[in-house]
């Protein structure tokens, strides 16, 4: 019988604040074979790990940057907050990541950085060294076809990430996930 395998979702959630190194290093301590970033993009099309495009109840975005409130539609769903793709890479990377859940510990909140999904792929083959074996990714595309449709396609620049780090192969400890068609688009691409 084939052994399980154990997927890091958002990290070790729960335990750090989700969707930074720190939690996935922690989940692959604990145990992960994968580390499940969800990926969303930058006003300049960098790829980041955000659970949601709408990153004020995970970061310090409102306290930080109070003049970029928006309201926009997402998946045919009016959601007021702070978006990814409203700020570039510098930008983001001032931000600090919180945990977004009240029952969840804060005591991690402020700590750590946003990660973009560079970060992730080159953490999860320090942990390969580091841990003796292999952490593969598991990334989930989010929101693929509002992102498409505001010019900021995640796609291509997954397979370009995956390219190079040299995971874009049959081989390489890579899952991709979406709850779009779009995996069917990247099909003929991998």
């Amino acid at each position: 019988m084939p052994t399980p395998l154990i997927i890091g979702h958002r990290g070790a959630s729960g335990h750090r604040p989700e969707h930074t190194l720190a939690g996935y290093r922690l989940a692959a301590e604990m145990g992960a074979d994968y580390i499940e970033p969800d990926l969303v993009s930058t006003k300049d099309g960098v790829l980041i790990a955000r659970h949601e495009n709408e990153i004020g109840s995970t970061t310090d975005a409102a306290m930080k940057f109070p003049d970029r409130k928006r309201t926009k539609t997402v998946d045919d769903t009016s959601i007021t907050g702070w978006f990814s793709e409203d700020f570039t890479l510098a930008e983001i990377k001032t931000l600090r990541a919180r945990e977004r859940l009240d029952f969840r510990s804060h005591g991690w909140d402020g700590q750590f950085d946003v990660p973009t999904f560079d970060d992730v792929i080159e953490l999860a083959q320090q942990l390969e060294r580091e841990l003796g074996h292999p952490i593969g990714v598991y990334p989930e595309t989010k929101h693929p076809s509002y992102f498409r449709g505001i010019g900021l396609p995640l796609e291509d620049r997954m397979l370009s990430t995956l390219d190079r780090h040299r995971w874009n192969t049959a081989t390489a400890p890579v899952f991709i996930q979406s709850f779009e068609t779009n995996l069917r688009e990247m099909r003929p691409k991998t």
